[in-house]
This record gives structure tokens, C-alpha cells and sequence, in this order.
């Protein structure tokens, strides 16, 4: 087989990987500083998802204009979800806080299949079919767009944390709840912040998403689960993590459906999975915790 074509097809892959590293951000986020582990989170995103393709149909609305629109709405309804009611789960067991999330992921998942039914929706842009040529290099522009788009979204977030006042904030909240407490920071208010930006996050993703695959109800779940292997790959908590574990998931199943089928995809992002709980329990950018 041609080396161009293993080119073309890994940039293709680490392009949609930057989309699902900047979904995993999200999740990651949300656990880092909350210490709630989101089990609708891709049910989130498949929200964000419907929100582009309605836009597109009734206004035609490209997706990647709605990015900041449809994160806006995400994190609002993050925001309130957090502050109305996993708030009062945060000192509750584990099970309690898996059994509301995964709760809450169902209803999404029914909800979206009573309004807009079990077909699949899709968007096809002006420049669906357009591509741009670099010698040998073939970049499909859709993924292009999206692979850009998730890698801006995902550096304004890092800098909303490490440069503003509220991002430290956040940070201290993650870093020691009890003494953010003592100093009088509003944990309350911190915490829905933070589960509103993983899902600004997941809602931007989302958006992208739309140019890249179709939408259905069900893809909810199947993303939640990728999203799972990605943070837990990358590192529990650790943002930059998150996004490399991305490119690296989106990397080997491009290759993956390259080399043999793609339905072979799952099973080697799985594959990567073990080997890092085997060889780096605490993932690639993760660390040790006493």
C-alpha cells in the first residue's frame, strides 16, 4: 500500500481526534475540579449535535458559525444542571452520583428519539466534498475546519485556566476543597461553572462533529464510552492529557479501519486502553495518587 495513502489517512485521523480530544476535555474538566464522573456526557454532546443539524435544516446555519452559539447553550444547561441538582450529589456516594447521571443520560437519549426519531440526521455543507492539497497530502476540508475549530476551543480554555483570576479559582477548588472553603471562595458557584465549561466544551465538539459523522439518538452512549477511554488514557484530570489521548484514539482507528476493517476500530482504542492500565495506571500525562 502507498505511504501517501497511510499519510493521508493518519492526518485525517489525527484531525478527527482533536474533535474527540476536545470532547474528553469536557469530561475531564468536570472530573478534575468536581470529582463527578459525567455518565451523559455523550448525550450531551449528541444535544449539541441535533441543535447544529435543526439550524442548518430550518435557517442554514453552517455549524461552524453556531460553534460559539451551541457551546453558549451547552453551557447553560450544564451550568443550571449542575447547580439545581448534581450539587446535591457532590457528598453523596459513588453510586448515587452514577445512578443520576446515568438516569439523566437516558432521558436524553428517549427524549431525542421522541422528537426527532430513530433516522439519522446529517449536515452537507458547501464544502463537504472540498479538499485541499498539499503535494501527496490530500486534507478533506470538513475535518480540517474541525480539527482547527476543537484546537482553538481547547487553547482558550487552557488559557482560561492558567491566566484568569476565576480559572485559578477553580484550579484551588480542585486542588483543596476545604481550604477554598476557608479563604470564602463559593465552591457551589465554582462547581457549576466548571460543569458548565465541560459542557461548552462537549457542545462545541458536538457542533464539529455534525461535519464529520451522522447523528442519531444512539450515538450517545457509544461517545460517552469513548470519551471514558480517552480521559482514562490521558489521565484522570489532566486536561493536556485528555487532548493527546485524542489524537492518539483518532489516530489508530483511522489506521485501524485503514489496515483492516472499521469495525475493528473500537477494538483497538480498547487495545490502547489495557495496555496503558497495564504498563501507566495513572495514563500518559496522569499521576500517582497516594
Amino acid at each position: 500500500m502507498p505511504f501517501d495513502v497511510f499519510l493521508n489517512v493518519a492526518v485525517a485521523g489525527v484531525l478527527t481526534g482533536l474533535v474527540y480530544g476536545l470532547m474528553a476535555l469536557g469530561l475531564s474538566v468536570i472530573f478534575g475540579v468536581v470529582r463527578v464522573v459525567n455518565f451523559a456526557h455523550g448525550e450531551m454532546m449528541t444535544i449539541a449535535m441535533y441543535l447544529a443539524v435543526v439550524l442548518f435544516s430550518s435557517f442554514h446555519l453552517d455549524p461552524l458559525v453556531m460553534l460559539v452559539p451551541i457551546a453558549a447553550v451547552l453551557f447553560a444547561f450544564g451550568y443550571v444542571l449542575q447547580a439545581g441538582l448534581i450539587n446535591r450529589f457532590v457528598t453523596r456516594p459513588e453510586h448515587s452520583q452514577f445512578l443520576l447521571l446515568v438516569a439523566l443520560g437516558i432521558i436524553i437519549v428517549n427524549t431525542l428519539l421522541i422528537v426527532f426519531g430513530p433516522d439519522a440526521r446529517t449536515v452537507q455543507t458547501s464544502y463537504a466534498y472540498d479538499s485541499f492539497q498539499l503535494g501527496p497530502l490530500i486534507v478533506d476540508a470538513t475535518k480540517l475546519y474541525a480539527g482547527a475549530a476543537a484546537l482553538i476551543v481547547a487553547a482558550l480554555l487552557f488559557a482560561f485556566f492558567r491566566f484568569t483570576l476565576i480559572g485559578k479559582a477553580v484550579r484551588a477548588c480542585a486542588d483543596n476543597y476545604t481550604g477554598a472553603l476557608v479563604i470564602g471562595l463559593n465552591v457551589g458557584r465554582l462547581y457549576a461553572l466548571t460543569f458548565g465549561l465541560g459542557a461548552a466544551c462537549v457542545g462545541a465538539a458536538g457542533t464539529m462533529m455534525t461535519l464529520i459523522i451522522d447523528v442519531t439518538p444512539s450515538v450517545g452512549p457509544t461517545y460517552t464510552l469513548l470519551a471514558f477511554i480517552i480521559v482514562v488514557t490521558g489521565g484522570l484530570g489532566s486536561m493536556p492529557g485528555a487532548l493527546i489521548a485524542g489524537v492518539l484514539i483518532g489516530l489508530t482507528e483511522a489506521l485501524a479501519g485503514l489496515l483492516f476493517t472499521p469495525s475493528a476500530k473500537s477494538m483497538f482504542a480498547f487495545g490502547i486502553l489495557v495496555l496503558v492500565l497495564l504498563f501507566r495506571p495513572q495514563g500518559i500525562l496522569g499521576t500517582r495518587r497516594s
